[in-house]
This record gives structure tokens, C-alpha cells and sequence, in this order.
């Protein structure tokens, strides 16, 4: 039966449905099993991304509580800054972007270029903290100056990953049913765990017959099982329905590499085999390192040549212009 979402303020911002794409020369490339894109990388704001139906609901929520000023936070290379960034300037509010240096990376194209770059050229007043402290200070500092200009502000989490912000997966999870049911598993990343504890709670409620397979980029396993759990709980408490045993969930973070943000050879390798085979663009900090791990478990058998798998690509697009170094020195070894 449909998932009852009336009751919760939303906002426009993207393009929806966004497609799902049959990937042939992927699936062939890999010897099966039937692959599918689902494209929330084109989904008609900011470049597009997995953070733009999370905004549909918060920033609902922000205007609703009279909000003018809307304070978020996360890395230098930010994906869901920038979103925020961009559906602020669509909606007439100030964006403040509280970003913190936590990516050992350095040089130009991180620092000055991808999605820091856009941040600005969206209007977003970007605040760059060398360490977590530094953050809670600057953010102090951000809202004593709204309230003294006489802005009222609405403060955003990581990621836009709380309550109000899963409910845009739940929406995606409806979605992507009803572009195609018979699907076997749906691969997703896991950072702040919004997009998965979405699709896992829609996947609940639709008592759908698939696997959802969270692939970790920044925690470990334990810990993203028992974000992606609160976070289910917590949009299950809010929508008033229950949430079940997540039997259909499983995470792994086979693929993490040295950490967060932090290129992998099996990254850059998925990244190749998508652009070349497809013509997707994926990005080195979410999508890719999910595809590293999509890609290893179709050629261990883990995932059946037999399996019909839609691959959730949550966009990312400006973040890999800001590893340039790396990407180009990767094309000239391929050359």
C-alpha cells in the first residue's frame, strides 16, 4: 500500500522521478548480473545529488518554524553543503556552511575547487574550522550574530540526516518501487546514514522482498548498523508506524580503505569501469567506494550473475574535480 507522507511539510526542489538506468555493457563487462542506475546524481538542482530530498523536508520544516537563516555542517568537499547551498538560494534564505578540515587532504583543487567552489557561487557564507572544536566555537558564533541581527535560524545536521530528512528516502524507496518491484538488492552508500535508514524504513513499510545492501565509506559496520537503526526508529516515531527488525538491511565496510574522503585503488578502478562502460560519472568519497564494493562481490559470486541490482547513485559530481591530481594522473597510467 502507498506511504502515507501528506502529513509532513515538503518542498519542490527536484526533478522527480529521477531515472533508472539499465547499464548492459556494465552488466556484460561483469559477466551478469543485470545492473541498473538509479540517477539522483540528475535530479535538476545544484548539480544534483541524494541530499536534495532530504532538503524537501527540512528546509519545509525551517520555513514553517519562520526560519530565514539555515546553519549546516561538514567536510571541505561537502556534498550536502553545497545542496544546501543551492536549494537556499532557490528559496531566498541565508545558507551558513560550518565546515571542518577532517579529510586528510590537501593542496588547490581540494581546498579551492569542486563543491567549496559552488558553495560561494550559491551565495553561502563558508566558515572553514581546522578541528571539531574550532566548529563548535564558529557555530556559537554564527547563531549569537543572527540572533543579534534579528535572523531567526534553523540548524541542519550532517548530512541532513535526522527524522525529517530520512523521510525523503522513504519517499525514494516508494519511488523506485514503482519504477521497477522486481528487483533482487539495492546497493547504497552509508555516511551519515539518512539515505539508507530511508530506504530501509520505505522498504519496511512497502513490505518489499529486497535486500538493501549499505555499503560504508566512513564508519564501521557496527556503527552505521546502529545509526542507520536509531534513525529508522526515530522516522518511525515521527510518521507514527512501526519499523520491524531491518532483516532486509545489511552493511559491510569492506571498502572504507584508510578512512573517509581517502581514495582507494578499488575506488578509482570502479570509477573507470562505470565512466567506460556506461558513461556515469561516479564520485571517490560516496558512490565510488560503494561500486568497489558492488563490482568485488559480482566477481566473487557474493552478488548471483542472476540477480536484477539497481545501484543508488547519490550524485557527488563536483567532489571529483577536487581529487584532479589523482584523477588525471590515473587517466595518463591508462593511457
Amino acid at each position: 500500500m502507498p506511504i502515507d507522507l501528506s502529513g509532513q511539510p515538503r518542498l519542490t526542489l527536484g526533478t522527480w522521478p529521477t531515472p533508472l538506468d539499465e547499464c548492459p555493457r556494465l552488466s556484460e563487462a561483469l559477466g551478469g548480473p543485470r545492473i541498473l542506475v538509479k540517477r539522483d546524481d540528475v535530479n535538476g538542482l545544484g548539480v544534483g545529488g541524494n541530499k536534495l530530498r532530504k532538503a524537501e523536508f527540512l528546509l519545509a520544516q525551517a520555513q514553517n518554524d519562520g526560519a530565514d537563516t539555515i546553519v549546516t555542517f561538514g567536510a571541505v568537499q561537502t556534498n550536502h553543503g553545497r545542496q544546501t547551498a543551492a536549494a537556499c538560494a532557490r528559496l531566498g534564505l541565508r545558507c551558513e556552511l560550518v565546515l571542518t578540515k577532517s579529510v586528510p587532504m590537501s593542496g588547490e583543487a581540494y581546498e579551492q575547487s569542486g563543491n567549496i567552489a559552488l558553495d560561494g557561487l550559491f551565495g553561502a557564507h563558508v566558515h572553514l574550522c581546522d578541528t571539531p572544536e574550532e566548529t563548535a566555537e564558529v557555530y556559537n558564533q554564527v547563531i549569537a550574530t543572527a540572533e543579534a541581527e534579528g535572523r531567526k535560524t534553523a540548524t541542519i545536521p550532517v548530512g541532513g540526516s535526522n527524522a525529517v530528512g530520512v523521510l525523503g528516502y522513504v519517499a525514494a524507496a516508494e519511488e523506485l518501487h514503482g519504477q521497477l518491484s522486481e528487483i533482487d538488492r539495492i546497493v547504497v552508500a552509508v555516511g551519515s546514514a539518512g539515505t539508507a535508514a530511508g530506504l530501509a524504513l520505505g522498504i519496511h513499510l512497502l513490505g518489499w522482498p529486497v535486500l538493501l545492501d549499505a555499503r560504508c565509506v566512513s564508519h564501521t559496520a557496527e556503527e552505521s548498523r546502529a545509526d542507520i537503526r536509531r534513525l529508522v526508529d526515530e522516522t518511525g516515531q515521527l510518521l507514527g508506524v512501526g519499523t520491524g527488525d531491518l532483516a532486509h538491511l545489511r552493511v559491510s565496510d569492506d571498502f572504507v580503505g584508510p578512512g573517509y574522503g581517502i581514495p582507494t585503488d578499488e575506488m578509482w578502478q570502479a570509477l573507470r569501469l562505470f565512466a567506460r562502460t556506461e558513461g556515469i560519472t561516479l564520485d571517490p568519497v560516496y558512490s565510488g567506494k560503494a561500486a568497489a564494493g558492488l563490482v568485488a562481490d559480482v566477481r566473487s559470486g557474493a552478488i548471483g550473475p542472476d540477480e536484477t541490482v539497481a545501484f543508488m547513485h547519490t550524485g557527488g559530481l563536483p567532489g571529483l574535480f577536487a581529487y584532479a591530481p589523482e584523477l588525471v594522473r590515473l587517466s595518463e597510467n591508462l593511457r
